[in-house]
C-alpha cells in the first residue's frame, strides 16, 4: 500500500524511510502538517489557536518536522519572534512493503496510517456538517464500488488511470485562478477485501 499519489511533473518526490516516518508519525505533528499542506504557511501562534494547543508545544513540533525535512521556514516573512512555516514542495511517498521486515518501524507505520485515515474521515465529516449552496452540494460525492474483482496488476492500473485523470484537472502553478473556484480535495481509497464467507482468492 502506498500513500500520496505519484508526484506531479517537475515536483520532486521522496520515499519515506524509518527515520523520516518516525519524524512525522505523531498525531499533533500530522495535524500541523495537514494544516500547512491544505491552508498554506502559518506561524506557531496561528496553528496553536486552530488546534487548541500551547504555542510552545506547537513550536517544538514544528522544529521537529523541519529537522526531518517536511517543512521549512518561509524566509523574508515574519520576525525573529514570529516565524512562518510552510510545507516543503516535495511529495512524500510511503510504501508499507518497505517496512514488512522491520518490526521496530511497525508501530510508526500503524500510527501514521490510522491517523491518516482519521484525517480523511474528518474532512468528509466536516463537508457533510457544513452548510454549502446547492451548486456545490450537488457536485460533491461520497461513493464506493464494491463489486470489482481485480488482480494486483489491474488494481495498480486502475489507480494509475485515476491519478492521471486528477492530474489533468490540476491547474498549472502559474495559471490564473478562476474567482469561482474553491480548493478541492480528492480522496481515494482502493484496497482488497477478504471475503467473509470464503478464503482469499476463493470464489463467492
Amino acid at each position: 500500500m502506498t500513500t500520496e499519489p505519484p508526484a506531479s511533473p517537475g515536483r520532486p518526490q521522496r520515499r519515506l524511510d524509518a527515520r523520516s516516518l518516525r519524524g512525522l508519525a505523531h498525531p499533533l505533528r500530522m495535524q500541523i502538517f495537514e494544516l500547512l499542506n491544505l491552508d498554506g504557511p502559518a506561524t506557531a501562534t496561528r496553528l496553536a489557536e486552530r488546534l487548541g494547543e500551547n504555542t510552545g508545544t506547537v513550536s517544538w513540533h514544528l522544529r521537529h518536522l523541519a529537522e526531518h525535512g517536511f517543512i521549512e521556514e518561509e524566509t523574508g516573512r515574519g520576525t525573529k519572534r514570529e516565524r512562518w512555516w510552510r510545507r516543503v514542495a516535495v511529495s512524500n511517498r510511503l510504501d508499507t512493503a518497505d517496512f514488512r521486515h522491520d518490526p521496530d518501524a511497525r508501530g510508526a507505520v500503524s500510527l501514521y496510517l490510522h491517523q491518516l485515515v482519521q484525517q480523511y474521515f474528518n474532512r468528509v465529516n466536516d463537508y457533510i456538517a457544513e452548510d454549502w449552496p446547492d451548486e456545490w452540494r450537488n457536485v460533491g460525492t461520497i461513493s464506493d464500488w464494491s463489486r470489482l474483482r481485480l488482480t494486483p496488476a489491474q488494481l495498480q492500473a486502475l489507480n494509475d488511470e485515476i491519478f492521471a485523470v486528477v492530474e489533468r484537472h490540476a491547474p498549472a502553478p502559474d495559471a490564473e485562478q478562476d474567482p469561482a473556484a474553491l480548493p478541492i480535495v480528492v480522496q481515494l481509497q482502493s484496497f482488497p477485501r477478504r471475503s467473509r464467507t470464503a478464503g482469499p482468492g476463493s470464489a463467492e
